[in-house]
């Protein structure tokens, strides 16, 4: 199996391709050039969208001297993503920080995966994973004896621990886990709730639904959990402050026997 891994974004991005364990003849020479394009791409969505980057385009936009109106297509296509699922989250999730300054980096590190994925397949390649912080997308198998990708999910308090491994399959092929054992500095829980749990991991049919969705149920608590489980088609599984788990039967089917 090859397996790349590079920095962008303030995290690791880790990605594995199987082709060659499944049995396709070399293609040493294509992977090299797809995961060059991949950590270009990783490069050119930072360089936009990173509050960290003094001169990103998103931090022009956060100290007023580039008007949202004015911005490229791009950041506003994104903008307008962010906005939507704030609507169909109730608000749990939000392009917003606290102080009114536009932070998407709630989407596009999704974005960055998706993107991955995408050259990936162009490239002619079917099973592979891409893993952005924790949080991925997978295709097809890990191996010829492996249907599926497994992947476990750590316990938030001793990242020694695997609270539950998981298959992913081409039906459900993202997972994303958010709280404070991963980079919660970028969720912002609403005023009126309380912290009902500090780990959420959604499993979805692609990543930014599984992204956004975990960072919602960070943010609005057991009230949002239940509007999503309700309302998508997704499998989930929390962590409380006292360590209580909640899964929902979708999430229990995905469990690796």
């Amino acid at each position: 199996m090859a397996v790349h891994s590079f920095e962008t974004m303030g995290t690791m991005v880790s990605i594995r391709i199987a082709d060659a364990e499944l049995g396709e003849h070399s293609r040493e020479d294509s992977a090299i050039a797809v995961l060059n394009e991949i950590e270009h791409e990783c490069a050119r969505l930072n360089a936009i969208f990173s509050l960290y980057l003094e001169n990103s385009e998103i931090s022009a936009i956060a100290r007023g001297e580039l008007a949202l109106a004015d911005s490229s297509d791009e950041m506003r296509s994104e903008y307008a993503r962010a906005l939507d699922w704030r609507e169909k989250t109730d608000g749990a999730f939000t392009p917003h920080r606290p102080d009114g300054v536009i932070d998407l980096s709630g989407t596009i590190k999704a974005v960055a995966i998706d993107a991955a994925d995408a050259l990936l397949r162009d490239a002619g390649f079917e099973n592979f994973s891409v893993n952005v912080g924790g949080d991925l997308t997978t295709s097809g198998n890990q191996s010829a004896d492996e249907q599926g990708w497994i992947t476990g999910i750590v316990e938030p308090a001793d990242r020694g621990t695997i609270l539950a491994a998981v298959r992913l399959s081409d039906q459900f092929p993202a997972m994303a886990t958010s709280g404070s054992a991963e980079r919660g500095e970028h969720i912002w829980l609403r005023p009126e709730t309380t912290k009902d749990f500090i780990q959420a991991t959604v499993i979805a049919e692609d990543i930014v639904t599984a992204d956004v969705l975990a960072t919602a149920i960070i943010s609005g608590g057991q009230a949002t959990l239940d509007q999503i489980t309700q309302n998508f088609a997704v499998a989930v599984m929390t962590v409380a402050p006292d360590g209580a788990l909640q899964a929902n039967a979708k999430f229990q089917e995905l469990v690796a026997r």
